[in-house]
């Protein structure tokens, strides 16, 4: 290993591979009189001063000299994989942006490249969030999640600062199609689980921070599946001063949902484009535009299903005939204007506009009738494996004519103010929030010949066929309502940091305080004018030891005033007073970097708890989420995060999560029981290797394991009296990638690949060991025997799949 005494470092690594794409050993790396050798597979890794523009050479007594420009800031570690040649020179440059930051924040940053090529049913960004401690999803469907006991709608989605939004009316992950953000236009993915700035929003659990890149030539990617495909395009002008970079994405769940228990028609269509301009007028004036279109259509015609479950002893099947079908359509349209003004070396300004529309609809008529059955377990037997008694016969009947129509508007100007050693940064932004939305859903339960009644309606009882029922029939479940709302907010921030020394040791200090007023207004809802403000800090150190550890203190008080879809009860009507959840958020964190087998790797820990007050409750069913809009609850959510990662592999970037997590609500003074995000133990594997002789074979293993969330429970029960959880959340992906061309090996002089940059085929394996997870439970009724059964509803089985990459 090379040894040198930089003030200031950064880490380039990599193989020295030949034309052939074996390891070549023994070459001599150097840069400004540092030197060291490739390893007997190839491996190297040098020291080179940060911050400033270097020559790496690679000398070999048998091989042309290679030779690339550098140029990476403090601390850095760059991944540069060199082919070394007996007929030509290699040159490049390689030019790094400085993360220290995201250290003293707490802020996860996540490689664009291992987004793009680390398998998942869903891949993207959501994809490897889940694989990081207090991050938890049991739905491979979904690119939904949730951050340490908080729930889906708690979590602020930024792309280029500005903020995005979801489909209101999807309740279940294979209705959801595309995430918003398209990975083949990233350019930098930062992720806060708590403790975060007060220039972030006002939500209580998380922020992602995605930047979108801005190309420098000419450039494209394409990929294609058996789940979809998606392609972009990098365009720059002559003159440099127009740059976009666009793509399509096309999505299809089927491959997915046909391995569920339910045999099904399914014929969903997801597609989006998304484009980002830019325009750089001068070196001072930047304009930029963000746009999005957004078609998702989901049919859905469910056939029959056959479910298996009990016991070894008392196996018991349930099958189900279904006539209907569902019809659902999301189209969203976003655009976004940002400029910014550099008006001078100390002071930057920036103006936002954005607009966002959706109108949904979710359609369907669904009638299922059941036989619920006893399954002969007489090995041997005439009827082994055959239902040998039926326990109930039934069907249920739903129906909905759900529709919606929101136009969401932004303007915001924000301001940066960089002088000696301290960073001011404020902003203001005004939004308003129309919403139209009409509500018709029912259930009708028939079991054994006669109609079931609500459990919560005061009726006579119905124990047909034994005695005669003369009481109304109604529905099972009914909701109706009609909203027409206006949501006006007015927000602003303004916060303080600084970088400066305390004693021989580096240290951090930031300090802000957000504010927002916000009224409900529409039919039957008119509220009051309500104002919160939330005040956050942070603080980190860096100890002048030999050891190489930041600490971190964070929190403050942060509160989530509600959006329409907490403002609407069970009911389906709205309550315009609701008040902002609010969340007195601590956290303490250290990043301990360290070698190890004389490779880098760091140690994240973090210690967190949040009291929370003016809880507005809430059931999960799928990833629907509905409000009780009372504020009538306590709760709190504490837990220990644990993530390591580095080169468990030479060259390749890996990590192990463990996350615990304990949070409860006390409900009108009821007493204190677990939240819908009860996930108290989180296990998660992300794993990168490759064949030491074949580089260009890479392995990448996603690995998750969560412990039961409470859920399955009937939608009516009273979760004091009756509280179920569900099994715990066991899923492997793995993908196996070769690639014919990338930056390990010359490109081809000729042929129709001679354009090409890379290209890859990869085989992946969703759920490679095959577990039944389940997301909920379909619920049955013995009518002899009086009892219900909770059938689980399995997600997916094992998938195979193929991918094809290719990089211009």
């Amino acid at each position: 290993m090379s040894l040198c005494t930089y003030a200031q470092s950064a880490i380039v690594k990599g193989f020295v591979l030949n034309k052939n794409n074996q390891a070549v050993s023994n070459v001599n790396i150097t840069c400004m009189g540092v030197k060291t050798n490739s390893k007997a597979d190839g491996f190297y890794s040098i020291k080179i001063p940060a911050n400033q523009k270097v020559l790496l050479a690679f000398t070999h007594v048998s091989f042309k000299k290679t030779v690339v420009s550098v140029q990476l800031s403090t601390n850095e570690v760059y991944e540069f994989n060199v082919v070394i040649s007996d007929q030509q020179e290699q040159m490049g440059e390689i030019i790094v942006t400085n993360t220290n930051r995201r250290q003293v924040q707490g802020v996860v940053s996540i490689e664009p490249g291992l987004i793009k090529k680390m398998a998942g049913a869903n891949a993207g960004i959501e994809n490897i969030l889940k694989t990081l401690p207090g991050v938890n999803s049991n739905n491979e469907l979904s690119t939904q999640y949730a951050v340490r006991g908080g729930n889906y709608d708690e979590n602020l989605v930024y792309v280029n600062e500005i903020e995005v939004y979801r489909p209101f009316l999807i309740r279940s992950g294979q209705q959801e199609g595309l995430s918003f953000t398209n990975t083949d236009l990233v350019q930098n993915v930062d992720f806060s689980a708590g403790g975060f700035q007060a220039k972030f929003g006002d939500k209580l659990s998380s922020v992602l921070d995605i930047t979108y890149r801005k190309p420098t030539k000419l450039a494209g990617t394409f990929e294609a599946s058996f789940l979809g495909g998606s392609a972009s395009l990098d365009v720059i002008s002559k003159n440099k001063k127009w740059t976009a970079v666009s793509g399509v994405r096309y999505r299809n769940n089927s491959l997915l949902v046909n391995s569920q228990d339910t045999q099904t028609n399914y014929k969903p269509t997801f597609v989006d484009v998304q484009t980002n301009v830019n325009f750089n007028a001068s070196d001072k004036w930047n304009f930029n535009f963000l746009g999005n279109i957004s078609q998702n259509n989901y049919n859905y015609q469910p056939l029959s299903r056959q479910t298996r479950f009990g016991t070894i002893d008392q196996p018991m099947v349930l099958t189900v005939f279904y006539e209907g079908q569902e019809k659902d359509r999301y189209a969203t349209y976003f655009g976004a204007f940002k400029t910014t003004y550099k008006a001078s070396e100390n002071f930057t300004i920036k103006f936002i506009s954005s607009l966002f529309h959706t109108t949904e609809e979710e359609h369907f008529d669904i009638l299922a009738q059941y036989r619920l059955g006893e399954v002969d377990a007489t090995v041997g037997g005439e009827t082994y494996d055959n239902v040998s008694f039926t326990r109930g016969i039934g069907a249920q009947l739903h129906h909905a004519r759900n529709n919606l129509d929101a136009l969401i508007s932004n303007t915001e100007i924000k301001g940066f103010h960089d002088w000696r050693k301290n960073l001011v940064e404020w902003g203001a932004k005004y939004t308003r929030e129309s919403i139209r939305d009409r509500v018709v859903e029912w259930e009708v339960i028939d079991s054994a010949g006669f109609a079931l009644n609500p459990p919560d309606r005061f009726l006579p009882v119905n124990d047909q066929p034994y005695s005669s029922y003369t009481g109304p029939l109604v529905p099972y479940n009914s909701i109706r309502a009609t909203n027409f709302n206006t949501i006006n907010r007015f927000s602003g921030y303004v916060q303080w940091s600084r970088k400066d020394k305390l004693g021989s040791s580096d240290v951090w200090y930031n300090a802000g305080m957000r504010m927002q007023n916000w009224a409900v207004s529409g039919t039957n809802a008119n509220g009051t004018s309500q104002t919160v403000f939330s005040p956050r800090g942070q603080f980190a150190i860096k100890p002048n030891w030999e050891k190489d550890m930041v600490f971190r203190a964070s929190g403050g008080v942060y509160y989530q005033p509600p959006f329409y879809r907490e403002l609407r009860d069970a009911s389906g009507q709205v309550q315009a007073n609701v008040k902002a959840q609010k969340s007195i958020h601590m956290v303490l964190g250290n990043d301990y970097s360290f070698k190890m087998w004389d490779r880098p790797f760091k140690l994240v820990s973090e210690l967190y708890y949040k009291s929370l007050t003016n809880v507005n409750t809430y059931t999960v069913d799928n990833v629907r989420i509905r409000y009780d809009a009372s504020n009538d609850a306590v709760a709190y959510a504490q837990g220990l995060d644990l993530r390591i990662n580095g080169e468990f592999v030479p060259g390749t970037e890996s990590w192990v999560s463990f996350g615990y997590l304990k949070t409860e609500e006390n409900s009108a003074g009821k007493g204190y029981i677990a939240r819908p995000t009860d996930q108290r133990l989180k296990f998660a594997l992300l794993f990168q290797d490759y064949m030491p002789n074949i580089p260009s074979v890479k392995l990448y293993l996603n690995l998750v394991y969560n412990t039961g969330l409470p859920g399955g429970s009937p939608a009516y029960a009273d979760p004091y009296i009756y509280q179920n959880r569900l099994n715990d959340y066991r899923r492997a992906d793995v993908g196996f990638f070769k690639s014919f061309i990338d930056d390990s090996k010359p490109r081809p002089k000729s042929g129709m690949f001679k354009d090409f940059k890379e290209l890859a085929v990869g085989f992946e394996i969703f759920n490679l060991f095959n577990n039944q997870n389940a997301i909920t439970n379909t619920w049955v009724r013995d009518v002899y025997t009086k009892s219900e059964y909770g059938i689980p509803n399995f997600m997916t089985t094992r998938v195979f799949n193929i991918k094809l990459t290719a990089k211009l």
